[in-house]
């Protein structure tokens, strides 16, 4: 078993992000990073030359193909269908195969929207999505105040049915933001299911300056932060709003990950590392054995206690986050059990610009856990009262990290 070691800078992040967005012409596959329902990150590269010699790929097969694009040009009786659609369809089609909702083929156009998203600034509606895995849709998990969303009446928990009439089951959540998006401006129309009803919303499109964090002084000096996601952006948000916070003297911090889908695994270590002191964060295994360890330093440890509150929408590199503060005794965790994704998708970008997305390696917790299809359970569990939050807004689950974060300060 190979053993390696990551202790990652975010200079190495922005060189190599650089290469990501620039100049693919030359290179066979650049490759990323997916820790989440959202967007990707640290980057490395792969360069594959050829299939290997039991390929499917061979002379009978390429017979096939062209007499099934033949049938489809010659016969297809609804829509006339160009050639780049029809190669979208086979690439498409062959990462389906595997049966994987995460593995996913881009075309050019998907890439784009992929990678602009990654910045935290794009034209959109401003709501935050997640795949549904037991109906195949992609659910709507917050809507960002004072964007289209809000003002056209989203709410968590709509299932996405269609978009400008196309039925998206099926598709990720990039690629049913891809159709959502488009330019400054324009309108669209999205098709929720909300408690058994479709309704078709009209939203008009404009600049979204996604904020991740937003924070705030509680009773008795308890600082709250919640992450909505892990962005590019999302690093300076909390490093601003830790700073801020405890200039204002804070004495413990509530960390609110529910709903947070995950995301940049740059923005995951980089947070992690700013509250945990020297240690491991997590690490990857992939099919070989082989082991890459992601690592913080003694430099910006937070001498506080922490409390997290985390629910069945907390997923990927929100539980990475959950996992290193729970396993290295920093925080104990408020909620339900979170939503259990451990493994890792990596985009392969290829030279014409499209990206295959495959799921790469399995990720653990420092005490060596995997929490695929498990989740992390709470130290101190309570549901949601639902009905109560949506009467008045009262948050149990909150209340109760405040009671908690009481008893850790002694009161």
């Amino acid at each position: 078993m190979k053993e390696k070691n990551h202790s990652f800078s975010k200079a190495l992040y922005l060189a190599v992000g650089i290469l990501l967005g620039a100049g693919l012409a030359s290179l066979a596959v650049v490759g990323g990073y997916y820790l989440g329902q959202g967007d990707t990150v640290a980057v490395t590269y792969t360069t594959y030359t050829s299939a290997d010699e039991d390929s499917f790929i061979d002379s009978e097969f390429i017979s096939k193909l062209r007499t099934v694009e033949t049938m489809i040009k010659n016969l297809y009786y609804l829509d006339e269908v160009d050639n780049e659609t029809l190669a979208d369809g086979v690439f498409t089609g062959l990462l389906d195969s595997l049966g994987d909702v995460y593995s996913t083929y881009y075309t050019v156009e998907e890439t784009e929207d992929l990678l602009e998203s990654t910045e935290g600034v794009y034209y959109g509606i401003g709501a935050y999505v997640q795949q549904d895995s037991e109906t195949g849709y992609v659910k709507i998990t917050g809507v960002i105040e004072g964007t289209p969303a809000e003002e056209a009446g989203f709410q968590a928990g709509d299932l996405i049915y269609a978009v400008d009439g196309e039925d998206v089951q099926g598709l990720d959540s990039s690629q049913v933001v891809a159709l959502i998006k488009g330019e400054e401006y324009t309108w669209v129309t999205v098709t929720v299911l909300r408690e058994d009803e479709l309704l078709d919303i009209d939203v008009q499109r404009r600049k979204i300056e996604t904020i991740t964090v937003t924070y705030e002084l509680l009773e008795d000096n308890i600082a709250y932060i919640q992450l909505t996601e892990f962005d590019d952006v999302t690093v300076e948000q909390f490093e601003a709003a830790l700073d801020q916070l405890e200039a204002d003297g804070t004495r413990g911090l509530i960390l609110d990950l529910r709903d947070n889908p995950g995301g940049s695994l740059y923005s995951v270590v980089e947070i992690a590392d700013m509250m945990l002191g020297e240690g491991l964060i997590l690490y990857t295994e992939d099919k070989e054995g082989n082991r890459e360890e992601y690592t913080s330093d003694a430099e910006q440890e937070l001498d506080l206690p922490i409390v997290l509150l985390v629910n069945e929408n907390s997923a990927s590199a929100a539980e990475v986050l959950t996992g290193a503060l729970k396993d290295h005794g920093k925080a104990t965790v408020v909620g339900t059990t979170s939503y259990g994704k451990g493994i890792v998708q990596t985009l392969r970008t290829l030279s014409d610009g499209s990206t295959v997305k495959l799921t790469t390696s399995a990720y653990y917790t420092p005490s060596g856990v995997n929490i695929h299809g498990t989740g992390i359970d709470s130290d101190v569990e309570v549901e949601l009262d639902t009905e109560a939050y949506l009467e008045d807004g009262s948050d149990n689950q909150l209340q109760t990290a405040i009671e908690t974060m009481k008893e850790l300060l002694g009161e």
